[in-house]
């Protein structure tokens, strides 16, 4: 069973943590996050410890979600990695190319798994699509939503 832990728990980070705390081969740990009161919220919900700073999980656990703005990505992700822990990612990746290529060497040194969320492959319509589409010829994408903020930071 792997030891589990989501470093921020904001919009995202909080669906992160409910699916590790579902995963029968997961044991979450706990939730990380800055903001006292939204991370308690969260752990509350699911009923885990919470931790107001990621060095607190780094010896205590396999696998990490890191869910934090991505200008944080490169430190939490390199901090976790030099310990040995597999890192989930939600995109963007990283806030620059250096950063995202020592992460990838990082992962490759250590022999880890580390993965960049993209939750949308799994996305029912999506699915669809791929089977019943099989060799597109143009892809038209509209966005009706406005932009979110929080994927505003690079």
């Amino acid at each position: 069973m792997l030891k589990t832990a989501v470093i921020g728990v904001g919009y995202l980070g909080r669906f992160h943590a409910q699916k590790y705390a579902e995963l029968v081969e997961s044991e979450l740990i706990g939730v990380v996050d800055v903001d006292t009161k939204q991370g308690q919220k969260v752990a509350d919900e699911i009923e885990v410890p919470y931790f107001d700073d990621f060095h607190k999980v780094l010896d205590l656990v396999d696998a990490v979600s890191i869910v934090v703005p991505t200008v944080h990505h490169f430190k939490t992700a390199k901090a976790f990695m030099e310990k040995g822990v597999h890192v989930l990612m939600e995109k963007p990746f990283a806030a620059k190319i250096e950063e995202a290529e020592e992460l990838e060497q990082l992962s490759r040194v250590n022999n880890l798994c580390l993965q960049i969320g993209h939750l949308e492959r799994f996305n029912p319509v999506f699915t669809e699509f791929n089977e019943l589409i099989d060799r597109p010829k143009f892809i038209e994408n509209i966005r009706i939503a406005p932009f979110p903020k929080r994927g505003t930071d690079v």
